[in-house]
């Protein structure tokens, strides 16, 4: 197998795994999100687990698998049951994409520790084969790195169902939200159209590239700490 072709495969089975692993958390931090402002619906619909099968959106998923960016079912919330109303939708959307941003940054923890370990960096270096193991449990948890902050990134484009339009809605007028709530069918025909079609992308990517520099950033402290 040569290394693009294993690099395909690596790639599809770690977005296979963000499928099965991350969307469960970002979804899962919604109804938390939801539970710890007063509403149980999501509870009661059974959304309040990390269960993958609970909250998969076949289309989302491919979405993820082809473009990189995707989405899981919506976590459902009745407004109602918060005490502010506003806030609290604004505060249960954001906690998705914060849960992405989180686990990106652990995993870039966790990579900074595995590659400044002796052993490793040893095992890169002196492999024989094409792609060591070592070198491929790194790619994997750089995919992981991408993917997750790709899909906080694209889950904050404030444009419904996302929830970027959530959090914006705390600070917009009543009568711009109904105009999008009578248009959003159309809003989302379109906007898909602009996602298959990876207009977005490359703006995507950029603020993902910063994001991941400032992790890199913070991080510096662990191979000094190891003495790598």
């Amino acid at each position: 197998m040569d290394i693009e072709t294993l690099n395909n495969v690596l790639q599809i089975f770690t977005k296979v795994l963000v499928i099965f692993l991350i969307l469960p958390v970002h979804e899962y931090a919604h109804a938390w999100a939801a539970h710890k402002m007063g509403d149980d619906t999501a509870a009661y619909m059974g959304r309040l687990t990390l269960n993958p099968l609970s909250h998969i959106d076949i289309f989302g998923a491919l979405c993820l698998l082809l473009t990189g960016f995707g989405w899981a079912k919506p976590v459902p919330i009745n407004p109602l049951k918060f005490k502010k109303q506003r806030l609290g939708i604004s505060l249960t959307a954001a906690a998705g994409p914060l849960s992405n941003l989180i686990a990106a940054f652990l995993v870039t923890v966790i990579y900074r520790i595995v590659i400044s370990l002796s052993f490793v960096r040893e095992s890169i270096i002196t492999s024989t084969s094409a792609v060591s193991g070592a070198e491929m449990f790194l790619y994997i948890l750089q995919c992981f790195i991408t993917i997750n902050i790709g899909l906080a990134l694209f889950n904050l484009i404030p444009i419904p169902p996302l929830d970027g339009s959530k959090i914006v809605s705390y600070f917009t007028s009543e009568s711009f939200d109904r105009w999008i709530n009578q248009h959003q069918m159309i809003i989302s025909i379109v906007f898909m159209a602009v996602v298959l079609s990876r207009v977005i992308s490359g703006p995507l990517n950029w603020v993902a590239g910063h994001i991941m520099d400032f992790f890199w950033l913070i991080t510096n402290f662990i191979p000094k700490l190891m003495g790598a």
